[in-house]
């Protein structure tokens, strides 16, 4: 590895390009044996370059250079430098014409960046720096192009030839090969830049903006899944329907296409016109396809087709910015997610990945701000700190502006800066200025790291008839941002009387927004007659922990009365989280855990309160995963954790039994499969309501009856994964019978294969590891599928902390040679593995021993990609 690839990117070094691209012409032709690809540029000096020094540097890699030509004169050897990383020249003028002529490899190419084969079709993913294995070009988003390709391809193996715009040549060639040309009238970044060709087929629809123009869409599969595209039709529709109500944006060219192919490390990919998915945000039938998986992917296919807006047409200046795009289309997707099904629904969802998985992110080495200020490899900053949490940034910005003012702000950014590759400045600057409302400490999101503190005390003045609110933030120190300046906090609060009735009057729902700006602030209410019960953070309104000193009798009558139903989950959740920290305390102190009956009182009045929300009750009754409440705790005991977590399930299951087999038995009467949230919700309560029954199998064995017979007569996945999920936590004959069954009628099916591989990676049972190395060499499972490493490694290594974390070290030595095989191969996918080393410091001495070993181990690989070798790195550094 150099030490060029090893350097470290710093934002403030950012310059402006020297030259731009007026446009570009691509022609691929496309062979078995390799890819020729000709690139004709048409490049000129930049005028706002103040240092320009007449080199042009392109980029490039893993390629052969065939030749260049400078206006139609090829250059010999000594007129440009080529190396492992670029191709330098002086063109020796400020207009110019470049034809770069390349060889590649896309059948070698296991990395899926640039162009590759899955399953013999071709296709690409350029973002962030995948198009530099394509041709020599200045990979970087700020410089945008007009791109016109043309395709050649052998007619039986590549009757599909498809790429960025509107499509505007196509014929034969002879000798059994044609071609197909698309030009895309829209500047974009190389990034952008899609192609698929293969043996596809199309499913076709249309839709009809609202100035009248009809759109042609296609959804491009595998004959073998020409049946399965019928949500995901129906969801862009909807997503462009609502684009059009909610923010007056309309699609801009003749077809929308999305392409599903197996082989991909990401969800999906915005590429103009030709968005390319991974199959599993694509695919669905109820027999195939659980719920969430319905709601996945009208939630991913919204996010991509979002991005025409908003990372399309007005895109990011440089790598460093990611958030601009992203954070703001996370927020699109997930407000689109809400208004499509259930609000509450989904913004419980998207705040427990902030809780669960960002916000450890953020206590660990590899912390970094929203927008972050250096890396070493961009691919390992996809992270839930920059979508995720960058779209609580946004969510807060729309809180503080208020929906009309939001609305305002996002037409000015369009306004301002369509065509352009802006920053996230940019974007808050056409907030602040629609709106008029002062944003400058706001922006410390994007510059500080970290998960703000706001510690919370309150007291009701009875003689002044006043409540006073006293807030102080904090925020500790992360990866080099020792001391934090206060953040601009908007705190959602009600006051509940004790009826359970809002006490503000005159705002919105009960709920007031306050501006927390100072470390320590105070907000004072009048007019409070009587002592009330603090709702504080409804909604989730920032993404901060709180330290609240709240009786379990006060959370017990938030989760009864609240008028937030954000806040009356987080009251069910807090409850529970107490109770299984006071479990693990005891078991750790070697004393016998006994259930609080308070806590059981509490559970068992929520089961019986008319539930106007299934889905909603289904989320209050779960328990918090043991990866949140490793969070919690000093040192990290992953043993008496679960085993505390398990003794609060089991009790609540024998002492709960006959509410939750009312609930399982109201709930189960399925009729005609539905994607409704009244369904989904129904179908949700009554599997959490099976999960806590058979808690008490091996000794019910009318309730492990129950189970299997669900498993065996269900009509849709839902209802049988949420079985076979109960059936793979117990030994047994029937565990074994079952997970067969699953497997021989699936095994065509590798979407539906990953939920079996998953379902035994998570199992809590003593040999899950022997299992799940077993099962690499299932003839079903492949290294060289990013799906399948996720669902067996990427499950067992971040879903199963008690196995995982194992006292031996072996779960830690499983993933560290499946990184240093994967290093060779899918850098990208070894690195995402790394994650659950990351925090190896959270642990007692003995685990945080056998961590750090792997950690070196992987650092001393020969020809370490930069992927790896940057959070490895980062991880040690930490310790």
């Amino acid at each position: 590895m150099s030490t060029e690839q090893h350097a470290t990117r710093r934002r403030e070094d950012y310059r402006v390009p020297e030259y731009l691209v007026e446009e570009i012409r691509l022609t691929f032709q496309l062979y078995a044996e390799s890819t020729v690809v000709t690139a004709d540029t048409v490049y000129a000096v930049n005028q706002q370059s103040t240092d320009c020094t007449g080199r042009l540097q392109l980029s490039g890699e893993n390629m052969e250079l065939v030749e260049v030509r400078l206006d139609g004169r090829r250059l010999e050897a000594d007129e440009f430098e080529v190396s492992a990383m670029d191709l330098i020249l002086v063109p020796g003028k400020d207009r110019f014409e470049l034809q770069v002529v390349t060889r590649i490899d896309p059948v070698a190419n296991t990395a899926l960046e640039g162009l590759y084969c899955s399953n013999g079709n071709y296709c690409t993913q350029c973002e962030p720096e995948g198009f530099r294995r394509i041709t020599y070009f200045p990979d970087r988003p700020d410089v945008l192009a007009r791109f016109t390709t043309r395709i050649e391809g052998d007619r039986q193996t590549c009757p599909v030839l498809l790429s960025n715009g509107n499509l505007i040549e196509s014929g034969e060639l002879g000798n059994g090969r044609h071609y197909a040309v698309w030009q895309d009238p829209f500047p974009k970044p190389c990034y952008l830049f899609a192609l698929v060709a293969g043996r596809l087929v199309a499913i076709d629809d249309t839709f009809t903006t609202r100035s009248g123009r009809d759109i042609a869409l296609r959804i491009f599969v595998e004959a073998r899944n020409r049946d399965l595209c019928d949500h995901a039709m129906r969801s862009l529709k909807k997503a462009m329907q609502w684009d059009e109500d909610v923010y007056g944006l309309e699609y801009d060219l003749d077809v929308f296409m999305i392409v599903a192919v197996d082989d991909f490390n990401m969800g999906a990919m915005e590429n103009k016109g030709l968005n390319i998915f991974n199959s599993r945000c694509v695919l669905a039938s109820p027999q195939s396809a659980t719920d969430q998986d319905f709601l996945g992917i009208e939630g991913v296919v919204a996010h991509e087709y979002f991005h025409n807006w908003t990372g399309n047409r007005v895109t990011c200046r440089d790598w460093f910015q990611l958030s601009l795009k992203e954070g703001l289309t996370v927020f699109r997707d997930q407000e689109f997610s809400s208004d499509m099904n259930s609000r509450a629904v989904q913004r419980i969802d998207d705040v427990q990945l902030i809780r669960n998985f960002q916000f450890r992110e953020d206590s660990g080495p590899m912390a970094h701000p929203v927008r972050p200020d250096a890396y070493v490899e961009i691919n390992n900053f996809y992270t839930v700190t920059v979508y995720n949490k960058g779209a609580e940034v946004i969510r807060m910005m729309h809180t503080l502006l208020g929906a009309a003012d939001f609305r305002k702000g996002m037409d000015l950014y369009f306004a301002r800066h369509d065509g352009q590759a802006v920053t996230c400045d940019d974007f808050v600057a056409a907030m602040a200025d629609a709106s008029g409302v002062d944003l400058g400490q706001f922006k410390r999101w994007y510059s500080q790291a970290g998960t703000p503190v706001v510690k919370v005390s309150g007291q009701w003045l009875a003689e002044k008839r006043r409540y006073v609110l006293r807030l102080r933030q904090s925020c500790p120190a992360t990866p080099g941002q020792d001391g934090k300046e206060p953040f601009h906090i908007p705190i959602a609060v009600g006051l509940l009387d004790s009826r359970g009735r809002d006490m503000l009057n005159g705002d919105r729902d009960g709920t007031r927004v306050l501006e927390l700006r100072e470390r320590e602030q105070s907000f004072s209410f009048p007019d409070i007659g009587e002592k009330p019960v603090l709702s504080f953070l409804r909604g989730f309104s920032a993404p901060v922990k709180v330290e609240l000193d709240q009786s379990r009798e006060e959370l017990a009558f938030l989760l009864a009365h609240d008028t937030d139903l954000f806040n009356r989950w987080y009251a069910a959740s807090k409850l529970s989280e107490i109770v299984v920290m006071e479990t693990v305390a005891r078991l750790q102190a070697n004393a016998q855990p006994v259930l609080d009956s308070d806590f059981v009182a509490a559970v068992r009045a929520n089961l019986q309160r008319p539930a106007s929300d299934k889905a909603l009750l289904a989320l209050a009754l779960q328990l918090p995963a043991e990866t949140y409440l490793a969070q919690q705790m000093d040192t990290v005991d992953p043993v008496n954790l679960h085993r505390g977590r398990e003794f609060v399930r089991s009790q609540l299951s024998s002492l709960l039994a006959d509410e939750f087999r009312r609930i399982y038995d109201d709930n189960n009467e399925e009729g005609e499969y539905r994607i409704t949230p009244e369904a989904m919700g129904r179908r949700s309560l009554k599997n959490v309501a099976l999960a806590y029954l058979m808690a008490r199998v091996p000794t019910d064995e009318e309730i492990y009856a129950l189970c299997c017979g669900q498993y065996a007569e269900a009509g849709n996945m839902t209802d049988a994964i949420a079985a076979l999920s109960c059936v793979t936590r117990i030994e047994g004959r029937r565990r074994q019978e079952i997970l067969h069954h699953f497997y021989t009628r699936w095994q065509a099916d590798p979407l539906v294969l990953d939920k079996w591989f998953t379902l035994q990676a998570v199992s809590p049972l003593a040999d899950t590891l022997a299992e799940v190395t077993r099962l690499l060499a299932n003839p079903s499972f492949s290294m060289k599928n990013p799906n399948k490493v996720r669902a067996l490694i990427g499950a067992f290594c971040s879903g199963n902390h008690y196995r995982f974390h194992d006292v031996s070290g072996a779960g830690y030595a499983f993933l560290t040679d499946r990184i240093i095989e994967l290093n060779a191969t899918n850098p990208q996918i070894a690195a995402r593995m790394l994650s659950p080393l990351t925090v190896w410091k959270r642990y007692d001495p003995v685990r945080q021993d056998l961590i750090r070993r792997q950690l070196e181990r992987i650092l001393a690989v020969d020809n370490l990609s930069g992927d790896v070798y940057e959070i490895a790195r980062k991880s040690l550094q930490a310790g």
